[in-house]
């Protein structure tokens, strides 16, 4: 018997919860499944952490992202459903704690037998989410000692590469907001980056963060 007895799914679009729900249904037989459109309503179902949870990312109140950094914690097994599969959508999805990454671009039955796998400990990841993944981990790694950083941009590189927002980084730090946002500014100009994303991989290819 499956130990999914109960599953959350998370999307704004009926028509997505719809094929969502289905595809939950049609992998783990008698599962009971809750739907939320945002994440007000799925926090409200969460006063018990589901034991599955199908989390879309861009939500009208927020991201699914905060949903997953609350519930990964708390033992549910979270997985991303989403039409984004760029570097700056997925990895902080991981990192906040999802355990699969799948495209809405298949049928209720692909998805269903991608969570079916879980139960043997396959994590549920889209194709071109897979190739993403072990082009990035297979790749040079950059050499740490190539660029220094002072122990204060460390640890905002390393706060912000684990998900947290310059706001939250800063109350983390005992800074002020404009104080991080300028540590951030000067990381991204001697890192010559330009996005989260970027500064994210950096952070992973220095051991700050664990993939």
């Amino acid at each position: 018997m499956s130990r999914f007895a109960r599953a959350l799914v998370l999307d704004d679009l009926p028509s997505s919860l719809d094929w969502l729900a289905r595809a939950v249904a049609l992998a783990f037989d008698g599962i009971a499944v809750e739907r939320a459109a945002t994440l007000a309503e799925a926090r409200a179902r969460c006063a018990a952490a589901p034991p599955l949870a199908l989390i879309d990312l861009g939500l009208p109140d927020g991201s699914g992202v905060d949903l997953i950094r609350e519930l990964a914690p708390r033992g549910t097994c979270c997985i991303v459903t989403t039409m984004f599969d760029d570097d700056a959508h997925l990895f902080p999805a991981l990192h906040a704690g999802a355990q699969g990454y799948v495209l809405k671009d298949q049928t209720p039955e692909w998805l269903a037998a991608m969570l079916a796998g879980i139960v043997e400990g396959r994590p549920p990841l889209s194709p071109s989410i897979a190739r993403r993944l072990l082009q990035h981990f297979h790749a040079p790694a950059a050499a740490p000692a190539e660029v220094a950083l002072t122990a204060r941009e460390t640890e905002v590189l390393r706060l912000i590469a684990k998900g947290l927002s310059v706001a939250e980084a800063a109350d983390l730090l005992g800074l002020s907001r404009h104080t991080v946002a300028g540590y951030l500014k000067d990381i991204y100009r001697k890192l010559s980056v330009g996005t989260r994303a970027e500064a994210t991989l950096e952070a992973m290819r220095r051991g700050l963060v664990a993939p």
